[in-house]
């Protein structure tokens, strides 16, 4: 189902379903005047591991303003060495790991200020390599809900549902232990299906 007009949150390496949204919209509005909120994919992905789903979080610094567009990223822990080797080590047998890593490991290399420039440079790169062609503006207020607005929906606690997006298996590197895992990062996507991915969306 194609939709005019589509309002999202930003997201860090965001779900199979966000960029289903994306890809589908005729345009599409990115939040930057709503308030942070923990425990979302504003700044955290899933990817499939050995061991299963793990959550990759990226640390952030709550200044004067709770504003998403004025969230700034903390270099605490050593996050970004810490996320590309759980990336590697997630994705390095899957079948196009080698032929895309050397355009997400710049994303753990150089440093962003703010976590809604990160989020679209890393948006920005995903959509050229799945070859979607998204035309996306940002809101210049706060949005009051609006008919196609996924803003709370794509949620990894609590998704809304969603009658357009009903997640198809395709090949994972360890669906044979653990099944099938729905709605990943779109790392899982990419790197199991290559230029696939955009059949799949």
């Amino acid at each position: 189902m194609i939709l005019n007009k589509v309002l999202l949150s930003t997201t860090y390496f965001g779900p199979v379903q966000w960029y289903q949204k994306l890809h589908r919209a005729e345009t599409v509005d990115i939040e930057q005047w709503e308030s942070f909120q923990k425990q979302t994919y504003r700044n955290r992905c899933e990817i499939a591991t050995t061991q299963g789903i793990q959550a990759l979080t990226v640390p952030i610094i709550r200044g004067t303003s709770p504003l998403m567009k004025d969230i700034k990223i903390s270099d605490h822990g050593n996050w970004r060495h810490l996320h590309w080797n759980a990336i590697k080590s997630a994705y390095g047998e899957s079948p196009f790991f080698d032929y895309y890593q050397d355009d997400i490991r710049p994303f753990f290399e150089k440093r962003w200020d703010y976590l809604l420039d990160f989020n679209e440079a890393i948006r920005e790169t995903m959509c050229e390599l799945v070859d979607i062609k998204p035309e996306v503006g940002y809101t210049t207020a706060y949005q009051q809900a609006a008919i196609a607005d996924f803003r709370e929906g794509i949620n990894p606690k609590h998704p809304a549902p969603d009658p357009d997006f009903t997640p198809k298996p395709y090949y994972q590197v360890y669906a044979q232990k653990h099944g099938f895992l729905p709605n990943l990062s779109i790392l899982d996507l990419l790197m199991n299906m290559g230029p696939e991915s955009i059949f799949y969306l």
